[in-house]
């Protein structure tokens, strides 16, 4: 049996929860689902799985090219289409991570925080001093206590504790 993705073997059963259904993924694909992934040759699978006529791949693929969140992905999932009750599947798991900051209110992508705290970058050598507003924030879709933005010019990693929503 192949992968619903990129159609390498072997591939083995994937549930696709909320629901029981399951996809073929090979260990590639598998890993990238499970553990996250960045944008990379092998995903442009996704091209050809966001159409597929199994349910279960199309939400698994959509779900991917929302964590990917790059230009050709956000482009790809402007186009595809979910019937209504597969996008009610898809954005199931998707509303599971909520990114809530130092005082609980909620994340969302693009919004300004403060950081509480000054922070050393790992890295980059320098500090990231308290009050820093960071502007335009990216959330770790698979992970609830991370956010991305930029300070003093580079990307970095931003535990949602040390945050306040501005």
């Amino acid at each position: 049996m192949s992968c619903a993705f990129c159609g390498a073997e072997p591939a083995l059963p994937f549930a696709v929860a909320p629901r029981e259904d399951t996809v073929l993924l090979c260990e590639t694909c598998r890993a990238g689902v499970s553990e996250g992934t960045q944008d990379g040759p092998h995903w442009q699978c996704l091209n050809d799985a966001i159409w597929s006529e199994d349910p279960a791949t199309k939400v698994l693929a959509w779900r991917m090219l929302r964590k990917l969140g790059v230009p050709w992905a956000n482009d790809l999932l402007d186009i595809a289409y979910l019937e209504p009750e597969e996008r009610e599947w898809a954005e199931a798991e998707a509303e599971a991570v909520v990114h809530r900051d130092s005082n609980g209110a909620v994340l969302a992508q693009g919004d300004t925080v403060t950081l509480i705290k000054a922070l050393p970058v790992k890295g980059a050598g320098f500090t990231a001093k308290r009050g820093t507003a960071v502007r335009g924030i990216s959330l770790v879709a698979d992970n609830a206590g991370q956010i991305e933005g930029r300070v003093e010019g580079q990307r970095i990693v931003i535990l949602t504790e040390f945050v306040k929503k501005s």
